[in-house]
């Protein structure tokens, strides 16, 4: 059910980032106190998970593609904003939204008992990870591939209650009407959005 304080709009853009964004952080487990990291973190699924993992209590590096795409990731909870890997601290756990060398990197940061949840593959690239390395270091890490489990009710029920209160910016970046669809398009092929677009049926 919809809250009365929810437009269909703001709605529309929650069921699959939504959800997307509540399962991966479930199977990292229990995050209080500890930190995580969030890879593409400015897109629409990142924007919702860097709000609901520091909601979980943890400490949150949202790490983005520049730093315009990283604007507004402060507000919504991050403690750091990062471009790229370089220098940031061991983590317990990774939301993992891109694939390729950022994937092999973020698994190297992980501490001992790290999790990595390979959520998207925005990058199209292969990841090649030197798991003998890990071996040596004497970790003992994981790597777990997502895919939603369903049903979903459950969970889009969570984030549509939490936006009805105020507690979850769905982050609705463009807004516009169906008949100007190949603009919205472009759009979020150039990377102009900040989080979701919502079109409207006339």
């Amino acid at each position: 059910m919809i809250p009365d304080s929810v437009d269909f709009e703001t709605a529309a853009a929650l069921p699959v980032a939504g959800v997307t964004a509540v399962q991966s952080i479930r199977r990292l487990g229990p995050v209080l106190g500890k930190r995580v990291l969030i890879t593409g973190a400015s897109g629409g699924v990142g924007r919702l998970a860097v709000q609901l993992v520091a909601r979980a209590g943890a400490h949150v590096i949202a790490a983005v593609g520049s730093p315009e795409r990283g604007a507004g990731l402060g507000a919504l909870g991050a403690a750091e904003i990062v471009v790229g890997l370089d220098g940031v601290a061991p983590v317990h756990g990774v939301v993992e939204h891109v694939g390729g060398a950022m994937l092999a990197d973020a698994y190297g940061l992980l501490e001992d008992g790290g999790t990595v949840i390979a959520v998207g593959s925005a990058s199209g690239q292969p990841t090649m990870i030197d798991l003998e390395a890990a071996r040596m270091a004497g970790k003992n890490n994981r790597i777990e591939s997502f895919m939603a489990r369903w049903p979903v009710g459950g969970e889009l029920q969570y984030v549509l209650d939490l936006t009805g209160r105020g507690q979850l910016d769905a982050q609705v970046g463009y807004r516009d009407g169906w008949d100007n669809l190949d603009a919205a398009i472009d759009a979020l092929l150039d990377r102009r959005v900040a989080g979701k677009a919502s079109l409207t049926v006339s």
